[in-house]
């Protein structure tokens, strides 16, 4: 009974909200932890309280699960139950009063240029396959790109003329994102390179493997391991070039609603992790440039003890 009102949530989810394949994944996995761990209580997931639902979220914590992943299990208990409400299965929701575990904001990790240029030239564009690579390389850093909605690229969603991409991203909502030049001339080069890679089938995909077949999340996560580690910088993701997007962006002069319309965040708060790099980052060029960051006060000594160093957030 419990895993078909899972399954049920897990349909409204896919069908009526639009989530991503990965997104409903995601869900069911956690909620299938919480069936589990009701039916362990003798208890279906419609006949939890919320005591037990306490008792749950104690016993997570001191299995030693991190306070993030912690939030993410309460949240997706409580769509479920929003959604078992709104049916008629429970009368009410047993986590509503539940309060998440705070967890420290994770600053994302981003590349600065040098190590972006080492990144880029990392493939070898003598290769049909490196020509791909160093495409969608420049790809994801100029458009700030989810690996998930570069794989899911369509031939027909890039527009080389006016120089702007379409894709979509989380919830099937589709945005506009310009393409910059050196990005763009390393995709009309793979274009030129696509037709051999297909070995003669037929694909809508835009980055395709040897073979014709689409290219996988997997597949370029692990190219850009292997780029990484030849050129010596560690702990590269997909999405640490987003970060770098995002950052170097806001670094520049980017509005942040600006930089969120390009990320495809639907709210600001997501994007505003970013200011915090920045603000940093700031306040070291500040540190190093200014010629009066670091000397010393030359006025009295009592003057100079009273002194009250700026707030680095007035930055």
């Amino acid at each position: 009974m419990a895993r078909d009102l899972i399954r049920e949530y897990l349909a409204y989810l896919r069908v009526e909200k639009g989530l991503s394949p990965n997104s409903v994944t995601s869900y069911g996995q956690d909620l299938s932890k919480l069936s589990i761990w009701a039916g362990s209580q003798g208890r279906g997931v419609s006949e939890l309280n919320e005591s037990d639902a306490s008792v749950w979220v104690r016993e997570m914590a001191s299995g030693g699960l991190a306070p993030r992943s912690i939030a993410r299990m309460i949240s997706a208990a409580r769509g479920l139950y929003r959604f078992l409400q709104l049916d008629g299965h429970v009368s009410t929701d047993p986590f509503a009063n539940l309060s998440a575990p705070q967890a420290a904001q994770a600053v994302p990790r981003f590349l600065v240029e040098e190590e972006l240029e080492r990144l880029l030239s990392a493939p070898d564009t003598g290769d049909r396959e490196g020509v791909r690579d160093r495409a969608l390389l420049e790809l994801l850093y100029a458009t700030g790109l989810r690996v998930s909605e570069l794989v899911n690229l369509s031939v027909s969603n890039l527009d080389l003329e006016r120089g702007l991409l379409e894709c979509t991203g989380k919830g099937s909502k589709q945005r506009h994102v310009p393409v910059g030049r050196s990005a763009l001339r390393w995709l009309e080069e793979y274009l030129k390179v696509r037709t051999h890679l297909l070995c003669g089938k037929a694909s809508v995909s835009l980055f395709v493997k040897a073979g014709g077949q689409p290219l996988t999340r997997q597949h370029v996560w692990s190219r850009i391991r292997a780029y990484a580690s030849q050129t010596g910088l560690e702990d590269v993701t997909p999405h640490g070039l987003r970060h770098s997007f995002a950052t170097h962006l806001l670094q520049r002069g980017a509005d942040s609603r600006s930089v969120q319309a390009l990320l495809g965040h639907s709210d600001i708060g997501t994007t505003q992790i970013y200011t915090h790099i920045t603000g940093q980052r700031l306040r070291a060029t500040y540190d190093t440039h200014h010629p009066r960051a670091r000397e010393p006060h030359r006025g009295n000594s009592s003057e100079a003890s009273h002194e009250t160093p700026p707030d680095r957030d007035d930055i």
